[in-house]
């Protein structure tokens, strides 16, 4: 005869926690449901903050923020060049940068330009006819702006050569144009070099036999809220014929 468990008895083995079982629990934790949705994380950052912590917070970036622009624009008025706005606060800029934010150095050059300088050409030239024909005025300047705007990757040679080879004339010659130097001669036969290279593929038909150059500067207007005023008549500083 096959005895039978009483109804509601279970083995006492599956009533008994074994020492490997539930390490850690203590008598007020229970095990997670099965298929229960753990917590969701915690979301880095301020925004992990609770709302008063992140108004506190966002203040004081805004101040921290607010400071050091305003240091920085006055102090970039006080190394920059002299200028309308410097003239106006310049009681307060010297308030801010003296003496803990004094600066002993320039951030730019002691006279920025503040002109429009156009290096133009034209040439006496032989025609194909022997007819002596001598050629309006040409803006090289007023060209290598044209080729270079809109650009994205701009020729150096078309920024720079001909504004530097002016600015080395100039340099090393007197007002009268006369060489105060021994780069002088250099630089009147670079200036020379590169405004027939400008001018050869347009006159192929003729002769070139003497060139001459100019400048023509024009000084900046004032911006409209400035009280400055500013000469904008344009001043023509011719340099002799050159024979070829």
């Amino acid at each position: 005869m096959v005895g039978r468990r009483p109804v509601g008895c279970q083995p006492l083995r599956s009533t008994l926690w074994m020492p490997d079982d539930r390490v850690g629990m203590d008598s007020n934790q229970h095990e997670p449901a099965e298929g229960a949705a753990s917590p969701p994380p915690r979301t880095p950052g301020i925004a992990g903050l609770s709302a008063p912590f992140r108004v506190v917070t966002a203040l004081a970036l805004g101040v921290v923020a607010v400071a050091a622009c305003t240091h920085l624009a006055l102090v970039f008025l006080h190394v920059a060049p002299s200028n309308t706005l410097s003239k106006q606060h310049a009681k307060t800029i010297d308030a801010w940068v003296y003496p803990e934010f004094e600066q002993n150095w320039k951030l730019f050059a002691p006279n920025p330009l503040q002109q429009n300088i156009a290096v133009e050409v034209r040439a006496d030239v032989r025609s194909e006819y022997g007819e002596l024909v001598t050629t309006p005025w040409r803006d090289l300047s007023a060209e290598d702006g044209e080729a270079i705007r809109h650009s994205l990757l701009p020729s150096h040679t078309r920024q720079n050569e001909l504004r530097r080879a002016w600015d080395f004339f100039t340099s090393s010659h007197d007002e009268d144009n006369r060489p105060n130097g021994e780069r002088g001669q250099l630089s009147e036969e670079y200036l020379r070099r590169i405004a027939l290279n400008r001018l050869a593929p347009a006159l192929r038909e003729g002769t070139i036999l003497r060139i001459q150059l100019r400048s023509a500067t024009t000084a900046v207007p004032a911006p409209k809220w400035s009280t400055e005023t500013t000469d904008t008549q344009t001043y023509y500083r011719e340099l002799p014929w050159w024979t070829l």
